[in-house]
């Protein structure tokens, strides 16, 4: 496997967010035994908040004017939602400064020794990355996920949990693949599209547009269950 810019995972890491994604990835830097010295986020340096799930929290944004950009490492907490590019900003705006995104992948996580990964990318617990494909920076392959071979992933793309793409699938920068979707082998999507969760992709999918599945129906079941009586 090649790790653009893997000598700087043996720097100390500060996290860039707390939220619900920061979560996951301080779980990713744990599982591998990294050093985390901190986590810069607004809102709890507002809050007078000092720790974070054991973690010190070193301020907000201003926090980083303070950094070194040769003595630590960034983690890219801030997760990737549909319509808000703050993920992609801060990546390019720190990157620019010097600091250094090192590719980042869960310790049960199973890549092959012949995948790319690009500086930024997460690759998250019971991800799969099959032969040959190559995964462009600040991407996220999320939990569960699978990535047969061959597949090319541009820069700033979200594969969400447990999403599936087949062989030789190519995904342009900005890309959202949604939850639980598949896309069948070969196929191209375009920058900036959108597969709907639970969808399934039968054919190429120009950029800037959203593929859903059918709407979902809801129908009473036939196999009821009673509730016992106390």
């Amino acid at each position: 496997m090649t790790w653009s810019g893997h000598d700087a995972f043996q720097l100390p890491f500060v996290i860039l967010g707390a939220g619900g994604h920061a979560k996951v990835l301080l779980a990713l830097l744990q599982s591998v035994g990294a050093v985390v010295e901190g986590v810069c986020d607004p809102v709890l340096a507002q809050s007078g908040i000092e720790f974070w799930r054991g973690v010190r929290v070193l301020g907000g944004d201003e926090a980083l004017d303070e950094l070194d950009p040769t003595q630590v490492a960034l983690a890219n907490g801030l997760g990737q939602i549909v319509g808000n590019d703050r993920r992609i900003q801060v990546f390019l705006a720190l990157t620019a400064k010097g600091f250094r995104f090192p590719p980042l992948v869960h310790s049960a996580a199973w890549i092959d020794s012949t995948v790319v990964l690009e500086p930024g990318v997460q690759v998250m617990a019971g991800a799969v990355i099959q032969p040959d494909s190559v995964v462009g920076a600040n991407t996220i392959i999320n939990t569960g996920a699978r990535i047969d071979h061959d597949c090319i992933i541009a820069s700033h793309v979200h594969i969400a949990p447990a999403a599936v793409l087949c062989g030789g699938v190519r995904v342009a920068a900005g890309a959202f693949i949604g939850a639980g979707s598949t896309t069948i082998q070969g196929l191209s999507i375009g920058e900036s599209a959108i597969v709907a969760a639970g969808s399934t992709l039968v054919r190429d999918l120009q950029a800037g547009h959203l593929v859903v599945s059918s709407p979902m129906r809801i129908h009473e079941s036939k196999f009821k269950v009673q509730p016992k009586k106390s």
